[in-house]
């Protein structure tokens, strides 16, 4: 089973979610993981794509959409499709269900902030993830 974790932000902010999800992700790469993004639209995708290229000026984050064109891939990637056909380490989940294939990952992370919605579809996750057998831990950041 992968290690899930739920990074709680204090307060909420239009872009907080996708900012967290490239830090966590230029993180993970710093440290040689391969990441997949699952976004929930397209609209999300693209923003999320943009703003790994933009987020901190010093950084670089080699990413690209998923399904790839070419055959080699990026080791940050960032799509729509389920998580179960994506090659990486560890699943950065932007959506509000259950990612479909999570079992496969090393890590799961969930991006939380203090919108109402987003708390009451993230609780549902944490109880969904406890009864597939998972501890999931809440950092509150």
């Amino acid at each position: 089973m992968p290690r899930i974790d739920f990074y709680v932000l204090p307060d909420y902010r239009d872009n907080g979610r996708a900012l967290l999800a490239c830090r966590l992700a230029d993180k993970a790469y710093g440290l040689g993981h391969t990441v997949y993004i699952l976004a929930a639209s397209e609209a999300q995708a693209v923003a999320l794509d943009d703003l790994l290229w933009t987020f901190r000026q010093d950084s670089f984050i080699p990413h690209e959409r998923y399904p790839l064109a070419s055959e080699e891939s990026s080791p940050v990637l960032v799509g729509m499709v389920s998580p179960a056909d994506a090659n990486a380490q560890i699943l950065i989940n932007f959506t509000d269900k259950l990612p479909e294939g999570f079992e496969r990952y090393e890590r799961v992370v969930e991006l939380v902030d203090q919108n109402p919605e987003v708390l009451a579809k993230s609780r549902e996750r944490f109880r969904q993830y406890r009864e597939r057998g998972c501890a999931p831990e809440t950092h509150k950041l």
